[in-house]
Parts: structure tokens; C-alpha cells; sequence
């Protein structure tokens, strides 16, 4: 264990990029549309993101399942694909069905020995339940945080509070883990020990709050903590 990590008493885990890979949705988006998966599900990725900081901007908070899907017929509507009732319940549905990383599940396993784990995420509680319920990591986190009890998103400061009021720890002492670059500005602004997973080799955003750890998979958390 390296000094920089020896102090730290829990981890906090973002849910969407970092744990579930959404991307896995376009597989299911293709069925519906041939060939156009890709372009719906990274689209859609984008507004619903958009949509979250704007409703926080605008002080007009929707929770993240009505946002996300505004997000998916705001995509169906920019590409002409035409997204009847149906096909929309399906793609949502599969928000409680999205893919796990392939290296998520034994690290979590591992770091939940050691460590009590969490999730804080923009997704409502019902919706990271039932993922976690379904890709069986349930069973690896004391608690789930959602940002509806607070009806704004992240990256405000008052998310990464949650943490530290519900570990009851100092947010040095929290590892926070996202692989959205933003989210870990975000969590380090806030004071967080921020662990980023970049696993597409992108560039460090220029925020002025850089991670204090900048891995590719989550498994490199294991091995830090040795």
C-alpha cells in the first residue's frame, strides 16, 4: 500500500462507465435499428448527460430515468429513426440489464473484504437496484446513495457530500472511483481521494482538479491497496 492510499477507509464507486458499460446497450439498439446502433447508443449517452447538467443549471430537476429517456427519443428524433412505445420500453429496460466491465466483479470482491463499498450515483435507487441485483454485484456494496434525495446532479459539491455524511468519514479518508474524467473532477474538487479510470486513453480534462490516481482498469485499485 502506498502512503498516498494507507489513510483511506471506504470506496465509493460511480455506476455508469465506471461499473456498467452502456455502451453494451447498442447492441440492443442495432436489433431495433440495423446498423445504427452505435451512433444511437452514443447519442443518447450524450443527452442524457447534457440533459443532467442543464436540469441542475435551470434548477428544474428530473430524475435520471426521465432523463434518460427524453435523452433516447431526443437521439431517435435527431437520426429520423422512429421510436415507437414499444421499442422505447425495451431500450429502457435495458438500462437494468447493462454489461459489466470484465474486471468488475472480482474487484469489487476483492475490495469489499477490506473495505466497506458504495455507489453514488445520478441514477435513481430503483434503477441502480435493479442492475446491481441483475449483474449480481449487489451483494459487494453496505450502500447505495442517489442523488434524487437531493433532485440535483453530479459533479455538485452536495452529491459528494452524501458520502462522507453516510460513511461518516473525512472525504480524504473516501476513495472515489469514476471512469467519467468529469465526475472525478468533480469528487476531487470536493476533496475525495479520486481514483479515474480511463479506460479509452483519453486526455486528463482541464479543469484544475486532476485525480490522484489515473488508472485503465479497475483491478489496479486491488493492487494499489496491497
Amino acid at each position: 500500500m502506498s502512503p498516498t492510499t494507507r489513510n483511506l477507509k471506504a470506496f465509493v464507486f460511480d455506476a455508469y462507465g465506471t461499473l456498467f458499460d452502456v455502451s453494451s446497450i447498442r447492441e440492443r439498439c442495432d436489433h431495433f435499428f440495423p446498423g445504427m446502433g452505435a451512433q444511437i447508443a452514443e447519442m443518447w449517452r450524450v443527452k442524457q448527460l447534457e440533459y443532467s447538467w442543464l436540469g441542475s443549471l435551470m434548477a428544474r430537476y428530473r430524475n435520471f430515468w426521465e432523463i434518460t429517456e427524453a435523452a433516447l427519443r431526443f437521439a431517435c428524433r435527431a437520426l429520423k429513426l422512429a421510436l415507437t412505445d414499444e421499442i422505447r420500453s425495451d431500450l429502457m429496460q435495458n438500462y437494468h440489464h447493462l454489461n459489466l466491465y470484465p474486471e468488475v466483479t472480482k474487484a469489487l470482491a476483492a475490495l469489499s473484504e477490506r473495505f466497506p463499498l458504495a455507489i453514488l450515483s445520478n441514477g435513481t435507487l430503483d434503477m441502480l437496484q435493479q442492475a446491481t441485483r441483475n449483474s449480481h454485484i449487489d451483494k459487494y456494496f453496505k450502500d447505495i446513495y442517489s442523488v434524487e434525495d437531493l433532485a440535483i446532479f453530479k459533479p455538485a459539491p452536495r452529491v459528494y457530500h452524501m458520502a462522507v455524511d453516510a460513511l461518516d468519514l473525512p472525504a480524504k479518508e473516501i476513495g472515489f472511483v469514476s471512469s467519467n474524467a468529469w465526475d472525478a473532477a468533480g469528487a476531487k474538487s470536493f476533496g475525495l481521494h479520486v481514483f479515474w479510470i480511463n479506460r479509452f486513453q483519453r486526455p486528463e480534462e482541464e479543469l484544475g482538479f486532476p485525480p490522484d490516481h489515473t488508472i485503465q482498469t479497475l483491478d489496479e485499485i486491488v493492487g494499489l491497496m496491497k
